[in-house]
Formats: structure tokens, sequence, C-alpha cells
């Protein structure tokens, strides 16, 4: 129970768990800038606008999938087969690139994803299955499909599909153009549309949302839906950046980079609470973390490890931050 104060009956602005907890919330911004100047003092290659403009190109997919991922875990639902279907949607595009040209491949690759994004939504948010088994089984059905319909790399692209995977404007890559721009769209979304507003409310008790007019099942199938279409775009973006659709390795690890950088934003794995900006910043936070060291040249299995251990910090300060605010 909160003390109360004897003078005013009010209780005090500020606490220890309150205190506590504002300090936690400042974790992330600091850790950034301080892994920012540890690179930039460690390597010269860091601190560059060159090196930024890559860093946002090369994690063009990243960043639209997380995004999508953040909304869908703030309403309290996750999707473990973003990988996978990414994997597929992936090779879906390279093949009809192959056979029918660059937007029938783009479209295609698109359509995989919110297919698979859509059936996620019937299953989970009108059938009330569990989103764990669901995508679950999701991530297994995927990859073999990918495998199925391309044991080897699909490659050698039409020259569009090259141009947009290498082009630039203004200094910054088309498809770096595309990740902000889907970017500041779920920014708006979460900050000023009544969507964001619902998708909290679900997310903290989705009875009472049902109560006061929220379509919850509704809601939880566009989460989806925009789930796998964030994955359909991510995937023919990166194919046609690599001018390349290996059906084996493409998007593997991608649901747990995802998840990673959505927990480190603040965003609780029970959903009902989290900030957009935030989860941009764990993004950020682990863009920078992987190509500092790789400009480092430190080992891929060290880069895993340390992510590894950035995620399970993140989980532990979500855990004493909820048991704070049962006590702030």
């Amino acid at each position: 129970m909160t003390a109360i104060s004897n003078e005013t009956g009010r209780a005090p602005a500020f606490t220890p768990s309150r205190v506590i907890i504002l300090a936690i919330n400042f974790v992330m911004p600091l850790a950034t800038l301080v892994l920012m100047a540890f690179f930039a003092a460690n390597t010269t290659a860091f601190l560059s606008l060159d090196n930024f403009a890559a860093l946002i190109s090369q994690n063009a997919a990243v960043i639209i999938i997380t995004v999508a991922s953040a909304m869908l875990l703030m309403a309290g639902y996750v999707d473990l087969s973003v990988g996978s279907v990414m994997g597929l949607a992936g090779v879906v595009a390279g093949l009809v690139f192959l056979d029918a040209g660059t937007v029938p491949g783009l479209l295609a690759g698109i359509a995989v994803g919110l297919g698979w994004g859509l059936v996620n939504g019937i299953l989970i948010g009108l059938f009330e299955l569990s989103p764990i088994v669901v995508t679950l089984g999701g991530l297994a059905a995927a990859r073999g499909i990918a495998l199925a319909l391309a044991p080897n790399a699909v490659y050698g692209f039409p020259e569009a599909v090259v141009a947009l995977g290498s082009g630039k404007f203004l200094g910054l890559g088309y498809i770096a153009w595309i990740a902000l721009a889907v970017a500041a769209a779920a920014v708006l979304a979460m900050s000023i549309t009544p969507f964001g507003k619902h998708i909290l409310s679900i997310g903290v008790n989705p009875r009472a949302a049902f109560l006061v007019g929220i379509r919850v099942k509704k809601t939880i199938l566009t989460l989806y839906a925009l789930t796998g279409l964030s994955v359909g775009a991510g995937a023919v973006l990166i194919a046609a950046r690599l001018d390349s659709a290996p059906s084996g390795t493409l998007g593997v690890g991608m649901e747990l980079t995802a998840l990673t950088a959505v927990l480190l934003g603040g965003v609780p794995f029970t959903g009902g609470r989290g900030s957009m900006w935030r989860v941009l910043l764990g993004v950020w936070f682990l863009m920078i973390l992987r190509n500092g060291l790789a400009l480092m040249n430190v080992g891929t299995e060290f880069t895993n490890i340390i992510s590894g251990a950035v995620l399970v910090v993140a989980a532990g300060l979500e855990v004493l931050q909820l048991r704070l605010r049962k006590l702030a």
C-alpha cells in the first residue's frame, strides 16, 4: 500500500519504487548512447553518415517487421512464425520475379505474407486458438514449404528488382526510405489514432475492451494481417537487396530479433503497455550493437551470445519494473 501524507492526504510524488521505475526507463536511452560512444572510440568507420545509411538499408526488413510485431505484442499476442513466413514469401517472390517480372513478384511476395497473416488471425483471433501453438506450427510449415518450392537459392532477378534493393535517393537507399515511412506510420497509428488505443486496451483487459465496444476479435485479426503484410514486404525488400532468396536461411532468427527489439523497447510480454518510439530505439540499439561488433571483427557467435544476454537483461528489467509498479 502506498504511504499517505499526513498533511495533504495525497500520495507523495516520489517513492523509492517510482524512482527505480523512472531510472529503468532511462536505461535503454543511456545504454544506446554509451554503446555508440564505445564503438565510435574503437572504430573510425562507425560514426559516419554512410555507415548509418547502410545500416538502415541492411535492416529495413527488421524495422518493418518489428513495428508490426510490437503492435501485436502490445495487444498481448505474439507471432513466432515471421522468420519462416519471410523465407516463404521471399522464395515465392523470387520465383515469380524470374517467371513473370518485377511487379507480379512484388505482389506475390506481399500476398503470401498477408495471406499467412490472415490465416493466423482467423485461427487465433476468431477461433481463439493459442497464438504460441498456431505460430510455432507456422514456423515449421512455412519453412518446409519454402524448401519444397526451392531447395536451392533463387537468384538472378530482373534489373528493376536489383535497382529497388540497391538504388538511393538523397544518399539513402530506397528500401531505407520505405522502412522509415512504415516506422513513421506506426508511430502515428499508436500515438493519435483510436486503433492504437484499442490495441493497448485489449492488452490490458480483452473482456473490458469488448464491454466498452472495441471489436476485439476483428482487431486481433487485423493485427495478424498487418504482421503478415509487414513480413511479405520485408521479404521482397531483403530479396531485392541480396538479389537472392535462399529458402533455407532467408528470415532465420527474424522472430527472435523482432521480439528482442520489442522487449528492449519496454513492451511487456503480456501486453497492455508500450511506446513505438521506444520500440524503434530498441531496434536501433540492436542494429548498432551488431554493426559495431562487426566493424570490430567480433565473430558472429559472440555477437549472438551478447544479443541473447541483452534479451535476458531486458526481460529481467521488465519483471523488476512490473513488481515495482505493484508497490508504487
